[in-house]
């Protein structure tokens, strides 16, 4: 079982750089359809993380945007997985708090640690002055809210309590599925069994993403966009065939695709991996394919196998809640960490009010029901 909580330092220095040479000075709408921020970095213990900083109004994918993850998001998830007679009553008090927090220049946000993807991952926080780290921040961007995201208390205790002792108030996001030993996971539940095996014996044609062609690139973005908006959400990040191809190329992202017998990209799923840490922004198919071909199943398998090879963490994020617990999925609350208390009364008045109806209301939510 791996015991790593973070990730090696020499990994994310790597990553980091990575994603500053794609980024840095390119505007984001070209890789990611529907963000439109400016993307920088900020120093801090040795490290460099990459940082974001979203404007009011946008209506920027959820990554970036406060406003769209806790009222646009949040309401259409309400809608979608609520149990029935909890829909309406959320709806409601979504919608109420979603004028308070647009007045509220809630999304002035600068986001550090954003990697424009679902799931973060982070370093050790082992030599990081958490006080300067405050300090400097407000510095810099001293009409924005700061925030983390990503953050659960069973990998990133060191983060969150160090992030709170400075002034940072913890709000619920979601629930989060971790594979702390997937090899475990494969002895103890049936269904990975059985999902392990369909890898193994799939008449689709397994083939990494080094081999990808343009149109290749062009197909991932289409599938991923058939389960991620089409399927699911439009204010899930739009990744483009341009993203992809960098991401790849630079080493961030690793694909793997699924062919049919006639050469066409039925199925994609693509890591984003740091040391012994992995989690999976990428996964798309086919979605007009039966569902007994399970290339659901398969991408999910696929993945899954990389992480027992190497041993690894794997942070699978939110979504198919029931999905992953059947395969050993810990559900893990994740928090965003947020200092806003340099900024104007309203601004401070509704970041109070997201972290009571978020602790009060949806953890307990997420919890009972298994969300």
């Amino acid at each position: 079982m791996s015991d790593c909580l973070y990730v090696p330092r020499a990994a994310f220095l790597a990553h980091s750089n990575a994603f500053a040479s794609v980024h840095a000075g390119v505007p984001t709408p070209g890789y990611v359809g529907n963000i439109d921020v400016e993307v920088s970095t900020f120093e801090c213990g040795g490290l460099s993380f990459p940082v974001t900083i979203n404007e009011t109004g946008g209506e920027n994918a959820w990554v970036c945007s406060p406003l769209t993850t806790y009222s646009r998001y949040a309401l259409e998830e309400t809608r979608r997985v609520a149990p029935r007679g909890l829909a309406w009553p959320l709806t409601a008090v979504i919608g109420a708090a979603d004028r308070w927090l647009l007045t509220a220049d809630l999304d002035r946000a600068v986001s550090v640690n954003n990697w424009l993807l679902s799931t973060n991952l982070y370093p050790s926080a082992d030599g990081i002055d958490f006080r300067a780290a405050r300090d400097a921040l407000t510095a810099r961007w001293p009409g924005h809210a700061i925030w983390f995201r990503s953050l659960n208390f069973a990998q990133h205790a060191q983060w969150l309590h160090a992030l709170a002792a400075v002034g940072f108030e913890l709000i619920p996001t979601r629930q989060v599925y971790l594979f702390r030993d997937v090899e475990r996971c494969a002895n103890a539940h049936q269904n990975l069994k059985r999902d392990l095996k369909l890898l193994r014996g799939t008449p689709l044609q397994q083939v990494d993403g080094s081999t990808f062609s343009i149109d290749d690139f062009a197909a991932s973005e289409a599938l991923y966009g058939q389960l991620y908006l089409e399927k699911y959400s439009r204010f899930n990040p739009l990744y483009t065939a341009a993203f992809l191809q960098a991401w790849h190329r630079a080493g961030l992202l690793e694909l793997t695709g699924f062919r049919d017998e006639t050469g066409q990209l039925r199925a994609v799923a693509g890591i984003f991996s740091q040391g012994p840490l992995l989690t999976a922004p990428i996964v798309g198919y086919d979605t007009a394919w039966p569902q007994s071909a399970g290339l659901y199943r398969l991408l999910m398998a696929q993945v899954l196998s990389v992480t027992r090879a190497r041993a690894g963490t794997l942070n699978l994020s939110a979504g198919a809640a029931h999905f992953k617990r059947l395969r050993g999925g810990e559900p893990a609350i994740e928090y965003s960490a947020v200092l806003c208390d340099h900024l104007p009364r309203p601004t401070r008045r509704a970041l109070g009010l997201l972290r009571a109806l978020t602790t009060r209301l949806g953890k307990p939510i997420m919890e009972r029901f298994q969300l």
